[in-house]
């Protein structure tokens, strides 16, 4: 089963330790009351949190500790947060992670608003419940959806363990076949990529979709190239528009095979924390060795395309590890962007816990520790990656499939002069996205 905190961007392994109190001496609570943990909060955000330097001096430890944990953030932390592995309801929850899918409320140009489903994660509950990318939810439980109550909706969906949706399909421009379904709360599994190869002026391009990074991918990543490679692609299309993220090393294995003349000792990345975490490079072997499940690099490369230049699909749904794709590679191919502004999670991190045994605390903290950069030292996008080409996917309706040679952003691809067409450029200002089921999960608003 896929973990949703997968969508953390983690830098290396997950390191489980307990804290000892700081320099600062702050006072001496009984075991296991409130206030120990908040002091325990304290001194491990100190030692390890991007902005330590910014904390509070003297913070309120009667705090419950979630709000303790809140008042030590600082303003521009977007992304850090607190659970406690004994209490799933202090775990992040989301429309994607509790039922398979995402939607977004969109305003045509002649006024209408229709809710959008954007994504329906495969094997998941609304998978299994017959939604698809494309479809338009009338209703959710009994209730129209409208600008002013989508945010709201969505809120209140993950108090409930079924929904009750009426969805249609969009033809003729207008919304045609209503039915009614119920998606279950549940499960959703690990997402398969998708590829595909296009054929194009005589060249071959290749297609991936790339849902997220989980440890683990660089046998599957390796192979898919294999198959990329053997069927002569030229071309390359990274699909990455809802890719919240994951793991750096297996966003370092798909970057080993995009480009032509990197080895073993090119640099990757470099991380850049507090005082305490100082700077660290590490080389594209060295981030890819950091996955326990890793093949080596020269195993990589030897699938590589060797390519100068590849574009990458991007919504403002594409964060953290993903960026770091389309940051990191700049410095050795063309990148060419296509789509929204990325999120803008210039960061990474890695899990604390107490390790003690027994353990005495059950809170896990998930903090901002590290900005990230590129070979060429270049990061801070913390306000998003800008594409080239903006692209608006809800432009036209319906949205096609992923890897359908029709759909928006791979046909914008595919046929260069689509882009530049002024019915579509007005499209693009015209069709507004007021509302996104996601946003305020991958930023950390729960």
């Amino acid at each position: 089963m896929k973990s949703f905190l997968t969508l953390y961007c983690i830098a290396i392994i997950t390191i489980l330790f307990s804290c000892t109190n700081s320099d600062d001496n702050p006072p001496v609570f009984p075991e296991g009351s409130t206030e120990n943990v908040n002091v325990w909060v304290q001194d491990s955000m100190r030692r390890y949190y991007y902005w330590a330097e910014q904390m509070p001096a003297k913070p309120d430890y009667h705090l419950p500790i979630k709000d303790f944990f809140k008042s030590l953030l600082a303003p521009q932390d977007r992304f850090s947060f607190i659970v406690n592995t004994e209490d799933t309801s202090s775990y992040p929850r989301s429309i994607r992670n509790m039922y398979g899918f995402d939607y977004t409320v969109i305003q045509q140009a002649n006024g209408n608003v229709l809710a959008v489903i954007k994504l329906v994660l495969k094997n998941s509950p609304a998978f299994n419940a017959g939604l698809e990318r494309g479809m338009i939810i009338s209703k959710i439980n009994g209730k129209n959806i409208t600008v002013a109550n989508a945010e709201t909706l969505t809120s209140s969906m993950k108090d409930l363990t079924v929904l009750d949706l009426t969805v249609g399909t969009w033809k003729n421009e207008a919304v045609t076949d209503e039915k009614d379904i119920k998606v279950y709360y549940g499960l959703s599994f690990e997402q398969p990529l998708l590829s595909k190869v296009f054929e194009k002026n005589g060249k071959k391009i290749g297609y991936l979709y790339v849902y997220d990074f989980p440890d683990g991918m660089t046998s599957v990543f390796s192979q898919k190239f294999a198959e990329f490679k053997a069927a002569g692609v030229q071309e390359l299309i990274l699909d990455l528009r809802y890719n919240y993220g994951g793991s750096v090393s297996a966003a370092a294995a798909l970057c080993s095979l995009i480009p032509s003349g990197i080895s073993e000792s090119s640099p990757f990345i470099v991380f850049k924390g507090n005082k305490n975490g100082g700077q660290v490079k590490r080389t594209f072997a060295q981030q890819v060795a950091y996955d326990p499940k890793a093949i080596g690099f020269n195993a990589l490369r030897s699938n590589a395309l060797g390519l100068n230049k590849v574009y990458i699909l991007t919504s403002n749904s594409t964060a953290s590890a993903a960026e770091i794709v389309i940051n990191n590679l700049k410095s050795y191919v063309q990148v060419i962007q296509i789509g929204s502004t990325t999120l803008g999670k210039d960061m990474a991190g890695f899990s604390i816990e107490d390790k003690r045994k027994p353990r005495k605390i059950s809170w896990q903290i998930h903090p901002v520790i590290y900005k990230v950069f590129n070979a060429d030292g270049a990061g801070e996008y913390s306000n998003g990656i800008s594409p080239q080409i903006a692209v608006n996917e809800y432009a036209e309706l319906p949205l096609f499939p992923f890897g359908d040679p029709n759909e928006t952003l791979i046909s914008s691809v595919l046929n260069g002069g689509y882009l530049k067409s002024a019915d579509h450029e007005k499209l693009n200002r015209e069709v507004k996205i007021l509302y996104q089921s996601d946003l305020n999960f991958i930023q950390g608003q729960k």
